[in-house]
């Protein structure tokens, strides 16, 4: 009995050392970078406490990590760029942008966002437009987006928006005379599902066959819209929900976001009228650099994976990713993006 008493103390006393040993990994610094598809403020100031909740999740799952740095790339390219470079581990990339980037395995997805679907997803232009069609979210969870090509209220941004509510078809003349807002060319809902539809309509013409372009982050293009400086826009579908509030605030006030007043009268459902729905485009990605050994490996992406899909799981973190209007995170494989890849061979 004495022998194994013994025993059992000494199996206690290694399986003690063992678990002492078992600390958790190290990691000085986790980069964490969003593109700028909404205001750089506003996205700072909405993911200002996902750095703790990160540590404290990753910190169950095996890893304290002693800083979550958080910024905001300058345009959708630098952040693939940064993180092909290794300067930032993890990056929130639209699928258009992860599709250039993981062509030569520089970026790999790990989690692809869920967002709660629109009221409105219809293909015909004029139902998207005004007060009583106004976009409004619902519960489903889809796992993509559409982009829409909006008219200003310019004389000939009305001019457009009232053919298409007539539903009359848009000339391509009518629109090579406008001047259009877009986004930076790897942007799926601001650039290459605009073109593929100019393409599918217009006898594949392109943004870059049109006459009067400028290349605007989505807040200045709909500041300019407001403005009367531009007659056509191009933002993913719920893009007026967004600006709704500061469409209508005077010049010199913020809306509660931080976005800067517009100064309109009219309702923006009114105002900004849909002549244009594209094809529906997969979600954003949650994706990584390739480029650091202590970050591309399953044990660490396994990690990271469960931390984030227990944040947004949770109250605080559905506000927090409400900035980019996703409402979960699920695996992501390389494959969903094919179609992505497959978009920008066309745009080329």
């Amino acid at each position: 009995m004495k022998k194994i008493v013994s025993l059992i103390l000494a199996l206690a006393l290694v399986l003690g050392c063992t678990a002492a040993l078992a600390e958790n990994k190290k990691l000085d610094t986790l980069t964490f970078q969003f593109v700028p598809s909404k205001d750089a403020d506003v996205i700072i100031t909405g993911t200002k406490n996902l750095p703790e909740l990160v540590q404290a999740e990753m910190a169950k799952l095996g890893y304290d990590i002693g800083k979550v740095e958080i910024s905001v790339g300058t345009s959708y390219e630098a952040t693939g760029e940064a993180m092909s470079a290794g300067t930032i581990d993890v990056g929130w990339l639209p699928g258009g942008t992860y599709a250039i980037y993981s062509q030569n395995q520089e970026v790999a997805v790990i989690l692809t966002a869920t967002r709660a679907g629109l009221s409105n997803d219809s293909e015909n232009p004029a139902d998207w437009n005004g007060v009583a069609n106004k976009t409004l979210p619902t519960d489903k969870q889809v796992t993509f987006y559409r982009s829409l090509i909006y008219a200003a209220p310019t004389e000939k941004g009305k001019a457009l928006a009232a053919k298409v509510n007539a539903g009359e078809k848009l000339t391509w003349d009518e629109l090579n005379d406008c001047t259009w807002a877009v986004g930076n060319t790897s942007s799926s809902a601001g650039y290459i599902y605009p073109t593929m539809w100019l393409m599918n309509n217009y006898d594949g013409k392109k943004i870059s066959d049109l006459s009067s372009v400028v290349n605007l982050g989505y807040a200045d293009a709909f500041a300019q819209a407001a403005a009367e400086q531009v007659d056509i826009i191009c933002c993913y579908a719920d893009g007026r929900r967004d600006y709704e509030a500061p469409w209508n605030l005077p010049t010199d006030q913020k809306d509660e976001t931080g976005k800067q007043g517009m100064g309109r009268e009219g309702a923006i459902w009114d105002e900004l009228n849909v002549i244009g729905v594209t094809p529906g485009i997969y979600n954003d990605t949650v994706a990584i650099t390739t480029a650091k050994p202590e970050i591309n490996n399953p044990e660490f992406i396994n990690a990271l994976q469960t931390a984030l899909i227990n944040i947004i799981n949770t109250e605080e973190g559905q506000a927090i990713f409400s900035v980019y209007s996703h409402t979960g995170y699920a695996i992501a494989q390389d494959s969903d993006y094919d179609a992505a890849r497959q978009a920008l061979s066309v745009v080329k």
